[in-house]
């Protein structure tokens, strides 16, 4: 006799997804969460609620031609699947992008979800036109941020919690799965102390009791394992990346730790591709720390001069937005955890955002007043302003050799040469006299504000950085910051999870992060933003409608 027809384990975005469609089908759903209520939602409530969508009103709307053969080919040139356990994650990414360019956009609407009308353009590339990148605009960043993301989910978990089909257990920590004669029939674990610990903040382990549940099929929607830096080492790609960091800073909250991940693959589910992962460059310290290590990624615009930790300025396409793991591993290649941008204070008035939902207030708010105030008034927007000014990783100087002096304040062990950067920028500001240059970072500059949303709000007018009337001149430290695993569980389609032979694991599912996104990996080795929470909300729905 089960206790409920389906267990999902994480109340995240793709548990709360996958527990929506469920109930939506008339199966009795628990929800189990190691955090507490004010933890609902998870990563996502942090995000900043890009979703990758392809042929969407808003990007014609924006003068962008899209379509499925496009995003297939960017998809494909970035993920560059090579393994044979790639069949399922290739699977699951050309399903992605049926949907992403079907019906993803009119069943979200349906559900009350709306879009800022500037599709952004990230990830994008700079290497060859068969390679990683997205070719054109892609990234609908939702109204409301990941809060708006999560809103009509919740909405509905509320909804079917009110008529008895949904019920929530939190400060559950599973830590067993149960198999009988080969099957999954329910899970065990801990009861933890009730913690009034704000949401994401570390909420302590302490054990009141114990717990076990029966059910016809467990869905493990649990998250990855950014939280966890000896675990992110352990599956370092030494090889194709570099040697790991020593030091990083962390994107995800401590209880992103990957711990329910190894419990399935204990009791004999298969993980696959655990060397796949996706870390950002532009990792700053939060001033206002909310987790252990909290860090912060910049977004930037085209425009500031990025050197590596030796006063090297980086090459295409090493270059602002463009190719992430490419950057991560020339960055690496020093023999550095750190790099700098050098800008002025008329780039960072345009092209700073700061990712996280806390972090955009007025694109949270939804309140087309609160974006236009923040982002066209005077000065950066406010919580870009506020990292400048407290920000540890922040310099800010009048004159070239005063802010080197603070770099190197902030980098003792690994000073820069006042000369050699001041060469460097020279010969950057003298490829603006002319409408033409040589410089790939000028050609990109220009070429981003060919795009009508980038020359609006995200790519500032060119301009010489060693000019005084652009300044003052600032630099930012930048840190290797954990975010994402690109492997996790072997999945099928249906979201069914696989043993490490290739047969079904009866009654077990995933989605979400720990799943790789979809199918063990269906990012490959590359990921094109925005296709984050849209793997959450896919696989979530496809583990939903199956379990």
């Amino acid at each position: 006799m089960s206790d409920t027809d389906i267990i999902v384990i994480g109340a995240g975005l793709a548990g709360l997804v996958a527990a929506c469609e469920a109930t939506a089908r008339g199966r009795s759903v628990l929800v189990l969460d190691a955090e507490g209520p004010q933890s609902l939602g998870g990563q996502a409530f942090w995000s900043l609620g890009g979703l990758f969508m392809v042929d969407t009103p808003e990007q014609r709307r924006m003068g962008i031609r899209d379509s499925r053969a496009l995003a297939a080919a960017d998809w494909h040139g970035s993920a560059q699947f090579d393994r044979v356990e790639d069949e399922n994650p290739r699977a699951f990414a050309e399903a992605y992008l049926d949907f992403a360019a079907g019906g993803m956009r009119a069943w979200l609407a349906g559900l009350g979800m709306r879009w800022f009308p500037v599709v952004g353009w990230a990830e994008r590339g700079g290497a060859s036109a068969h390679g990683h990148g997205n070719s054109v605009p892609r990234f609908h960043l939702t109204w409301g941020t990941g809060p708006g993301v999560l809103a009509p989910f919740l909405r509905i978990a509320k909804e079917a919690e009110a008529a008895g089909r949904l019920h929530f257990a939190f400060r559950h920590r599973v830590t067993a799965l149960r198999v009988e004669a080969g099957r999954i029939t329910g899970v065990e674990g801990e009861r933890l102390a009730d913690s009034d610990a704000a949401r994401g903040a570390s909420s302590g382990r302490d054990m009141v009791g114990d717990f076990s549940f029966r059910a016809e099929s467990v869905i493990v929607a649990s998250g990855g394992i950014g939280g966890n830096h000896a675990l992110v080492r352990r599956h370092w790609p030494a090889a194709r990346l570099g040697t790991p960091p020593l030091s990083m800073i962390t994107g995800v909250p401590d209880y992103v730790d990957g711990q329910m991940q190894q419990t399935a693959e204990s009791a004999g589910a298969a993980v696959i591709n655990a060397d796949r992962m996706w870390h950002y460059t532009e990792g700053v310290q939060n001033w206002n720390p909310i987790w252990p290590g909290h860090g912060i990624r910049i977004l930037p615009g085209p425009s500031p001069m990025w050197f590596d930790a030796t006063g090297e300025r980086l090459e295409p396409p090493c270059l602002p937005g463009f190719d992430t793991l490419a950057t991560l591993k020339r960055i690496l290649a020093t023999g550095h955890d750190h790099s700098w941008f050098i800008l002025t204070q008329k780039i960072i008035e345009k092209e700073f955002a700061l990712s996280g939902s806390e972090q955009n207030p007025d694109f949270t708010s939804g309140r087309w007043a609160a974006v236009l105030r923040s982002r066209l008034g005077k000065g950066a927007p406010p919580p870009v302003e506020a990292f400048k000014a407290h920000g540890a990783d922040f310099v800010v100087r009048d004159t070239l050799q005063e802010l080197v002096a603070g770099m190197n304040a902030l980098t003792p062990d690994a000073p820069v040469n006042t000369a050699h950067i001041r060469a460097q920028i020279a010969a950057r500001d003298s490829q603006l006299t002319n409408p033409f240059a040589k410089d790939a970072q000028i050609t990109a500059i220009r070429g981003a504000r060919a795009y009508r949303g980038d020359r609006l709000i995200r790519t500032a007018r060119p301009h010489r950085i060693l000019d005084a009337a652009n300044g003052p001149l600032i630099a930012v430290r930048l840190h290797i910051l954990t975010r994402k695993s690109l492997g996790g569980l072997h999945t099928d389609l249906t979201g069914q999870v696989l043993r490490p032979g290739g047969s079904t694991f009866p009654g077990l599912f995933a989605a979400g992060e720990v799943a790789g996104f979809g199918g063990g990996g269906y990012h490959g080795y590359n990921a094109l933003e925005g296709t984050f929470l849209g793997g959450c909300i896919f696989s979530g729905r496809q583990a939903g409608q199956h379990a």
